[in-house]
C-alpha cells in the first residue's frame, strides 16, 4: 500500500485581495520549503475567498478539485464599463443608471443561467500563441477568443444600492463572473463592472473552514499538517 505524508493533500487558503493566486502558491513553497505545491482554480488579484491549496501527491489531485462547481458572492457597479471587466481596469465608458431594483436585476439576470458559450476577456490569463492574453492587451492588441461552453446554475441578486448591487452566482468552472457583470450592464444599456467578487465555495468545499494567508504563512509544520485534508479523503470528496 502506497505511503503518503502528512503534507500530501490540500490546504484550505481564504485568499485576501492583492496577491495573485501564484502569488499564494510560491509564498507557501517557499516558507515551508515545500517541493511540490499548486492551486485548484485561479481567483483574480482583488478576488478573494476560497483557493484549494494542492501539496505533495495532493498536486495529482489538481484536475479533478479544479473541475468542481463554484459558488461567488461579490458586488456589481452599474454605470461605468471598463476593460478588464472589474474594478482594476481602466475606465472606457461611463452612462447614467436607469431606475433599478433587486427584482428587476433578478429578471435580466435569468437569462444567464443556463448553457452558454462564453468568450474570455481580454485581460485574462488564458494564452493565444503562448502568450497572455492581458499581455496582449496591455500593448494595445486585441485578438479573436475561442468561446468556451459555461453553464450558470443561480443568479441572483440580493440588495441593489444604486449603483451597486450585490449578488450569488454558482456556476460550473472556468466561468468568468467579470465577463457576466460586462454582459449584464450592457443588457442593460448603462453598462457594469465588477466591483468585487469572493468565492464561497468549490465542490464540497467551503470558505468558513478556510485559514486565513497571513495566518497560514505564521503556522509551524506541525499545525500545517494538521490543517491539511489527506490525500485519501480528497480522492474520495
Amino acid at each position: 500500500m502506497q505511503e503518503f505524508s502528512a503534507l500530501d493533500g490540500a490546504l484550505l487558503i481564504d485568499k485576501p485581495a492583492g496577491p495573485t493566486s501564484h502569488d499564494v502558491v510560491d509564498a507557501i513553497r517557499r516558507n515551508f520549503n515545500l517541493k511540490k505545491v499548486g492551486h485548484c482554480g485561479t481567483l483574480d488579484p482583488n478576488a478573494t475567498g476560497l483557493l484549494i491549496i494542492v501539496l505533495g501527491r495532493g498536486t495529482k489531485l489538481s484536475e479533478k478539485l479544479m473541475s468542481d462547481d463554484k459558488v461567488y458572492e461579490g458586488v456589481i457597479k452599474f454605470g461605468e464599463s471598463t476593460d478588464s471587466y472589474d474594478a482594476d481596469g481602466e475606465l472606457t465608458g461611463s452612462l447614467p443608471v436607469p431606475p433599478l431594483t433587486v427584482d428587476g436585476l433578478n429578471e435580466a439576470a435569468e437569462e444567464f443561467i443556463g448553457d452558454q458559450m462564453q468568450k474570455p476577456p481580454m485581460v485574462s490569463a488564458v494564452k493565444k500563441g503562448g502568450v497572455p492574453l492581458y499581455k496582449l492587451a496591455r500593448k494595445g492588441i486585441e485578438v479573436e477568443r475561442e468561446a468556451r461552453l459555461i453553464h450558470v446554475y443561480n443568479f441572483r441578486f440580493t440588495n441593489y444600492q444604486e449603483p451597486h448591487g450585490t449578488f450569488r452566482l454558482a456556476c460550473t468552472k472556468g466561468t468568468y463572473v467579470r465577463s457576466i457583470a460586462h454582459e449584464l450592464g450592457e443588457k442593460l444599456g448603462c453598462g457594469a463592472h465588477l466591483a468585487t467578487l469572493r468565492r464561497v465555495t468549490s465542490g464540497k468545499f467551503d470558505v468558513q473552514d478556510a485559514i486565513e494567508f497571513e495566518e497560514v504563512m505564521n503556522l509551524s509544520e506541525r499545525d500545517l499538517e494538521a490543517r491539511v485534508i489527506p490525500f485519501l479523503k480528497l480522492a474520495r470528496a
